[in-house]
């Protein structure tokens, strides 16, 4: 699929959009309305952006998620439910229209690649955490990213522990380390501003040791409310 250059975004407070990603999304603001009616009448695609805390006006993070509008369903009121499949990450550029709502100059970002000794032993330490996670018990953050499994591409359908550790397996054996870590970050990491630094940082490396530093404070944070 050819990627626009030009994009609509929708710059949200809370959510991160992965690449692969299945995100829900509940549409009631008059203005992205007409976005969602301006997108599913043209290529079915939008960015979402984390909005940035430094700004005072509503302003979108530069790295953002790119999205296929998968199924919408439109109510009589004009609000909609739908769901977005990530595609890329993008670089957003200059704003080429404000209102009604915003459009930017957008960049697809190369996917990272999965080589190096680093990453193959940062990857297993990832798995390491979230397998003592899960044995520890651990409610899931987000929705899946979708893989070859039947069950988590039902966009309806919830992702169940036993889901996310499928999908981990099948990426494992994969080889897959970026879309893994892109898993576990949309899936685990409830806080947005640590989803979004491994949304936008580049090399897969550097993404990975994020990761294990976030997983690792959280697993801290955990054991120090239960004591």
């Amino acid at each position: 699929m050819q990627l626009p250059s030009e994009v609509p975004v929708m710059t949200l407070n809370n959510v991160i959009l992965f690449p692969q990603a299945m995100l829900p999304l509940y549409i009631f603001e008059p203005r992205y309305r007409k976005m969602l009616a301006a997108v599913l009448a043209s290529d079915r695609v939008l960015a979402v952006a984390l909005r940035r805390e430094d700004r005072n006006r509503e302003t979108p993070a530069t790295i953002a998620g790119l999205g296929l509008v998968r199924a919408c369903v439109t109510r009589r009121d004009g609000t909609s439910n739908l769901i977005l499949q990530g595609l890329a990450r993008v670089k957003l550029g200059k704003a080429v229209q404000y209102r009604p709502y915003r459009r930017h100059e957008a960049e697809p970002l190369p996917r990272a690649g999965n080589s190096g000794l680093a990453v193959q032993a940062l990857t297993t330490k990832v798995l390491d955490l979230v397998k003592q996670r899960l044995q520890h018990g651990v409610e899931l953050a987000s929705h899946p990213i979708e893989t070859d499994s039947d069950q988590t591409r039902e966009h309806g359908a919830p992702f169940t522990i036993a889901a996310f550790h499928q999908a981990l397996e099948q990426l494992a054996q994969l080889d897959d380390s970026e879309q893994l870590t892109d898993l576990v970050s949309a899936t685990l990491l409830r806080d947005a501003r640590q989803r979004q630094t491994i949304l936008e940082t580049a090399r897969l490396e550097d993404r990975l040791r994020h990761l294990v530093h976030f997983l690792l404070a959280e697993a801290e944070a955990e054991d120090a409310a239960h004591e």
